[in-house]
């Protein structure tokens, strides 16, 4: 399906959320985090926030409305942003680290995968990647397909 298709059967039981929508997928294995969300399982995610300057992006907005895609830019559900916070990749809480839902849900292994990923994407970027980088926590909740 289509992100237009699924953002349009939303928008017949939802009309107030308007025309306007961003549709995206996870950077890293697409397909599983996808799953995850549509699932319940994935309510949070995290970007580096100096990308975001670089391309001249304003950073995600509680209350804004997405449509997650998988790795082949199909559309899978739509979530809506509800918390945005920016920190220090050292200031992480454990909690964001389960609410992401990725593995055994630790801290630990948030950290690992996501010094890895951060430190690859800014270096294409011409950043370099440091525990003080600074990190945008979005916080979200599915609310379409409704289980």
């Amino acid at each position: 399906m289509t992100p237009e298709q699924l953002w349009n059967e939303y928008k017949s039981i939802n009309p107030a959320i308007g025309d306007d929508f961003e549709a995206w997928a996870f950077g890293v294995e697409p397909d599983q985090l996808a799953d995850l969300v549509l699932k319940g399982e994935k309510t949070a995610t995290a970007s580096a926030y100096d990308l975001y300057q670089i391309d001249g992006e304003p950073i995600p907005q509680a209350g804004t409305f997405d449509v997650i895609l998988d790795g082949q830019g199909q559309a899978v559900c739509i979530i809506k942003v509800t918390k945005v916070t920016v920190v220090p990749f050292n200031q992480v809480s454990a909690e964001h680290a389960f609410k992401e839902g990725e593995e055994d849900k630790s801290l630990a292994y948030w950290r690992k995968v996501h010094e890895e990923f951060f430190t690859e994407w800014m270096a294409e970027a011409g950043l370099a990647f440091s525990e003080e980088t600074s990190v945008v926590l979005e916080e979200f909740c599915k609310v379409y397909p409704i289980d």
